[in-house]
């Protein structure tokens, strides 16, 4: 048993020792041979070498071709067969689309009440609520002013969320980007120099009268912003006035010169933008909270018919304006060069 166990040892200590020296152990030359090669690459020659080269550089050119034959097939296909049948699906959906929206419309319209019925919507007590008492609750001589500010700012102040979101939406979309360096890379090179084409080179008529213009109807728009509670107009009105007024000013003077001032860059509408729209939620946030619980919330109404009344209505339709108004001015300057 000792002897056994000694020979044991010395064939394992040997196995050990050659494979220390680089010897393979028979398992190791089966699978040499099991792959077609007969000796280890340390042991080819440089003609073995080469052929073995050459034999997977075709196999490899072999490989390229037959990607090549699939993807000249699949083109092949998406220009004749798959276009016709994308075509197809396209129409297809389509007309299902259409359908589907007509009989939404159509099975709407027929569960609309019959018009004049007194017990419409349009005739009970929430109008009627708006016309008698919206002077005394809300101190808006406008009452259209007063509803959409008071009673329903709770959607205005989501259509001026819808404002802004959209308005991020094309500034992910359009806008160009300075490079890491912080200098303008080829696509705004680009758009700057495609942009130079149309600016208007000194265009006197056109600047002359933008000049004696714009002024104007800035200040008509803050006019209309104002008096949103004392008359026809508000936020969005006074806005859309001061937009127009600001893309004028670029169509006569350019980008350009309209970027040297700093009212018009990027930074000042974001300031702007996020402010306004701050201001509007924590504003009404805290009428909502305080009218929720039965509370006064100590925002005098003024008295009505002067400019310093109707409570937050006011300020809330100067946040409105800013966001209308830089809102026009961004998608304009975004569409048409991709930068403010």
């Amino acid at each position: 048993m000792a002897k056994l166990k000694s020979n044991y040892e010395t064939s394992a200590w040997a196995r050990f020792l050659r494979w220390m020296k680089g010897g393979g152990s028979g398992l190791d030359r089966s699978m040499i041979r099991s792959l077609g090669e007969e000796a280890l690459p340390s042991q080819r020659s440089e003609s073995e070498h080469l052929a073995i080269e050459r034999a997977r550089e075709e196999r490899e050119k072999q490989d390229l071709e037959r990607e090549r034959l699939i993807q000249e097939r699949l083109h092949a296909w998406s220009r004749s067969r798959g276009s016709r049948l994308v075509n197809a699906l396209y129409r297809l959906s389509a007309i299902v689309v259409c359908i589907a929206i007509i009989y939404v419309l159509l099975s709407s319209v027929s569960e609309l009440p019959p018009f004049g019925r007194a017990e419409n919507p349009v005739n009970n007590e929430v109008s009627a609520r708006y016309i008698e008492d919206g002077l005394a609750e809300t101190g808006s001589v406008n009452i259209v002013g007063g509803m959409i500010l008071d009673y329903r700012a709770f959607d205005t102040l989501g259509e001026s969320h819808v404002l802004f979101v959209a308005a991020c939406a094309v500034v992910l979309l359009l806008r160009i980007n300075l490079d890491k360096d912080g200098r303008p890379t080829r696509e705004k090179l680009d758009a700057e120099a495609d942009d130079r084409k149309y600016e208007p080179h000194n265009d006197v008529i056109l600047q002359k009268i933008s000049n004696l213009i714009v002024p104007c109807l800035l200040l008509f728009g803050i006019y209309v912003v104002l008096n949103g509670h004392l008359s026809a107009g508000g936020g969005f009105s006074g806005g859309a006035i001061m937009g127009a007024a600001l893309i004028l000013y670029v169509n006569a003077h350019g980008l350009t010169k309209a970027g040297q001032h700093r009212l018009f860059s990027y930074r000042v509408y974001k300031a702007l933008t996020f402010c306004a729209l701050a201001f509007y939620a924590l504003a009404k946030s805290y009428s909502f909270f305080m009218g929720a619980n039965h509370l006064d919330s100590h925002i005098p109404l003024g008295t009505p018919g002067r400019i310093l009344s109707a409570g937050l209505i006011l300020p809330l339709n100067i946040a409105v304006g800013i966001v209308v108004a830089w809102t026009m001015y961004s998608f304009y300057t975004l569409f048409r060069k991709g930068d403010f």
